[in-house]
């Protein structure tokens, strides 16, 4: 294990400069690396197999135990660090890793029936990796994203997915990749709408067990008009109280759910365990005046 023998005191080291550039996206003075900070972030890319090229550490935080040793460790003092980071408090652990490549072959031959959600122009990197993460949750096949969708790998997306951008593909897309998914490869496309006027299913009633994808639209203008002529079925979520529409991420959540359910084979319900017999006490004597 390469360890540096003197905490980094310079901000414009070459190392430092290599974080913080991948801190800000910037792919070329990264050298293509992504960076992560955060000991629960570093230990979910080691359980999914990702080596990281380079970790850095505060001179008082210990490197992790399941590190290989082969990785390089940088160390740097506390205010360097936290110069190159993003976090306002930074946990003193950041790693450079190289992302996963996937293609959109990755996500269909997964499954039997994919499941997949597709992520139409959203802005909100909070939503695009809650998605990620409930796709894992509820066994989709993968994500899309379609051009003028944040970056998966933006800082806010990575924490929201708390790990599961690493496992499950995430895949960039084009509308004609898109419409190709129904009419080459047999997906049937649901379009994600917030009202329910005629002709728009609600998400119970839709067949969400044969190989489908969801489209989730913007989060303030939904799906453009274009996207919802390219989807075969409109969907919506039944809401009992006064709202137009879900957040982008709780909507995509909850028709994986409904996805996952109707793909869950039904199983009889359990036998209603018969209340124990009651163990009667000892008898009590009832007081009756008597004695006084």
């Amino acid at each position: 294990m390469a360890v540096t023998a003197t905490a980094i005191s310079s901000r414009t080291n070459t190392r430092v400069k290599q974080l913080r550039a991948a801190f800000t996206g910037h792919d070329r003075l990264s050298g293509g690396l992504v960076a992560i900070e955060g000991e629960h972030l570093l230990e979910e890319a080691l359980r999914s197999g990702i080596v990281p090229r380079i970790v850095f550490l505060t001179e008082e935080q210990e490197a992790p135990a399941a590190l290989p040793h082969t990785v390089e460790i940088v160390r740097l003092t506390s205010d360097v660090f936290a110069s190159a980071v993003e976090t306002r408090s930074p946990q003193g652990i950041a790693a450079l890793i190289q992302p996963p490549e996937y293609t959109l072959a990755n996500a269909l031959e997964s499954q039997a029936s994919p499941l997949i959600v597709i992520a139409v122009g959203l802005q909100d990197p909070g939503n695009l990796g809650t998605i990620v993460r409930s796709a894992e949750a509820f066994g989709a096949s993968g994500v899309l994203v379609t051009p003028g969708t944040v970056s998966p790998w933006n800082q806010k997306a990575l924490r929201a997915s708390v790990g599961s951008i690493f496992r499950i593909p995430v895949v960039s897309a084009t509308r004609d990749e898109i419409a190709h998914l129904q009419t080459g490869h047999g997906i049937r496309l649901f379009a994600a709408v917030g009202t329910a006027p005629t002709r728009v299913l609600a998400a119970h009633d839709a067949d969400l067990r044969h190989p489908s994808a969801l489209l989730i639209g913007n989060e303030g203008a939904g799906l453009a008009l274009e996207w919802l002529a390219l989807a075969s079925t409109q969907i919506t979520i039944p809401c009992p109280g006064p709202v137009e529409s879900l957040n982008a991420a709780v909507a995509a959540s909850l028709l994986l759910y409904e996805a996952s359910r109707q793909r869950t084979p039904s199983t009889p319900p359990a036998a209603k365990a018969l209340p124990e017999p009651r163990i009667p006490g000892p008898l009590r004597r009832r007081p009756t005046g008597a004695n006084r």
